[in-house]
């Protein structure tokens, strides 16, 4: 039975329990005055800082943008997100952190790895707020931790690729070559060879710089375009912003791709290509920040690592597109993966 996005932020939610205002400028270096404890402001509510791509890249930062308005709209409080800048420093990054620390929001979320040394130095600033980072293990007795079995929801793409080709082709294009983003591909790999022998999986990652790799769409669709024209038929992308450019390049020639982190056959924006999205590897970055916020609004924020699996449903397959059920065995290949994935009878890789 397909379920809503906001069905699966409540049951993440549950399933980790067991386990606006901008804040003034993101800019410039931290300063002496940054030191000194928590705002006596009080609680504002969540705020959440924006990795590479900022808001509107329909994939992983507007996943977190999807906790942060359940929150909102839950608990009736004041809310922050803030975006990057281009080029911007670990002191830049954490300014922004502090700047909404010391304004009194709890917690204060960096919205990708990339704020790991950051959040590790304002963190011990600012002991009284919790802080949460996302695809990233950060040590602090106020610093939660909110990290993803990618491999396993990339295992279902595979999966669903394999039963999808027709060339027995099929493509990975990455952001970035690196422990991350291998996660995806590994797992993709894994779906693919399980599935189906003799299927060509080629990978592409796109730039050594995140600020060109996930933030690029023009790189992604000159990547996905050399993969079509070597005749793979469905690519699956693990490219934030850039992963537009993928879908484009695909949809343009009538071929399969396969979407990251939200469900990208509903994003508005890729409306016009959403007939060839055959389904997105789910990664509920938005169900993470709401379990984080909710945590703090009960008074039990919650600390160290935090993992969202398919297991807890933090991860998953999209079934939007109705021709996801219409592909021969696809969906039933899907749903076995999920279960034996679950069960532990599929051990998944994290490296490729």
């Amino acid at each position: 039975m397909r379920r809503s996005r906001t069905t699966r932020l409540t049951r993440i939610a549950v399933a980790v329990s067991g386990l606006a205002l901008a804040a003034t400028a993101c800019g410039g270096t931290s300063s002496e005055n940054d030191k000194g404890g928590s705002s006596d402001k009080g609680d504002l509510g969540l705020a959440i800082a924006y990795d590479v791509g900022g808001k509107g890249d329909q994939s992983f930062n507007d996943s977190a943008y999807e906790g942060l308005k359940k929150a909102k709209a839950e608990f009736g409080y004041k809310t922050a997100d803030q975006e990057p800048k281009d080029g911007e420093s670990d002191d830049d990054k954490a300014q922004r952190l502090s700047n909404l620390a010391k304004a009194g929001y709890n917690p204060v979320i960096g919205i990708g790895y990339a704020y790991g040394p950051a959040l590790k130095e304002v963190a011990k600033k600012f002991p009284k707020t919790t802080f949460g980072i996302v695809d990233s293990v950060v040590e602090g007795t106020n610093v939660t931790s909110l990290v993803f079995a990618e491999n396993e929801s990339s295992y279902l793409a595979g999966v669903a690729a394999a039963k999808a080709t027709k060339t027995n082709h099929v493509g990975f294009v990455g952001g970035v070559d690196n422990e991350l983003i291998n996660k995806f591909q590994a797992g993709f790999e894994q779906g693919v060879k399980d599935t189906k022998k003799g299927v060509k999986v080629e990978v592409q990652y796109l730039d050594d710089d995140p600020a060109k790799g996930f933030a690029s769409p023009d790189l992604g669709e000159a990547a996905a375009g050399k993969q079509l024209e070597d005749g793979a038929d469905v690519i699956y992308h693990a490219a934030g912003l850039s992963g537009q450019g993928v879908i484009k390049a695909a949809a343009t020639q009538k071929k399969w791709v396969i979407g990251v982190d939200s469900d990208q056959y509903k994003q508005g924006t890729l409306a016009k290509f959403k007939d060839y999205i055959l389904t997105s590897a789910l990664k509920e970055v938005g169900g993470a920040v709401y379990s984080l916020a909710k945590s703090v609004k009960d008074g039990k924020p919650l600390t160290g690592t935090q993992t969202f699996d398919l297991k807890a449903d933090g991860v998953g397959a999209s079934e939007s597109n109705p021709k996801f059920k219409t592909i021969p065995g696809l969906a039933d290949a899907v749903a076995k993966a999920k279960k034996g994935i679950v069960d532990g009878s599929i051990k998944v890789a994290t490296k490729p």
